[in-house]
């Protein structure tokens, strides 16, 4: 998909439609616009930062956006093509709670071994609060990094067994409202 034109084919469109939530017309517009901001139809790590430093312009977003292009690219070329863009946008923006928490679990099991554990967790907990820098006023027991993965660990490691599975973080994140907030990052954005 990573051809120059402004539009889709008819069967680019046809796919991109059945796979993800998002309409032709909107597809032909997400697509005029991506061209425009990468007109070799790939979209590199330095343009994703850029992208998510506009989103985030009083924190440094760098860290968090290399395990965040890392489950975009997700034939790992080290670029995203607009495949991989709309398809994680469409998840992002509007799928469903267990699709949200899929592509989430994606993001933290930075090792893709299947589960996630507290150091995982921990790096993208930094991450985050390193992007949003002081802009979010935390409660006590959230205030850092450590106390945020150590409160989810408590919620959602119900075996303690020191990892979480993809099921204990479904689960877990149903119950954690915050979480599933977090989860709607963009859907403001689309």
């Amino acid at each position: 998909m990573g051809q120059k034109s402004s539009k889709l084919s008819p069967g680019q469109l046809r796919e991109l439609s059945d796979s993800t939530y998002f309409n032709k017309k909107e597809l032909q517009r997400w697509y005029k616009d991506f061209v425009k901001g990468c007109p070799n139809g790939n979209l590199d790590k330095e343009s994703f930062k850029k992208i998510y430093k506009q989103f985030f312009p009083f924190g440094d977003p760098s860290i968090f956006v290399e395990y965040v292009f890392s489950v975009f690219d997700t034939n790992k070329n080290g670029t995203i093509d607009f495949q991989e863009y709309i398809t994680a946008l469409s998840i992002t923006s509007r799928g469903n709670p267990d699709e949200r928490l899929d592509w989430a679990f994606q993001l933290y099991d930075i090792d893709n071994d299947g589960v996630i554990t507290h150091q995982e967790m921990l790096s993208i907990v930094q991450a985050i609060y390193k992007m949003v820098g002081q802009l979010v006023k935390l409660p006590e027991d959230e205030d850092t990094p450590q106390k945020r993965v150590d409160k989810i660990f408590a919620q959602m490691d119900l075996n303690h067994d020191g990892v979480l599975t993809i099921d204990e973080f479904r689960n877990g994140s149903k119950k954690d409202p915050s979480i599933l907030h977090a989860l709607s990052l963009y859907e403001k954005v689309v």
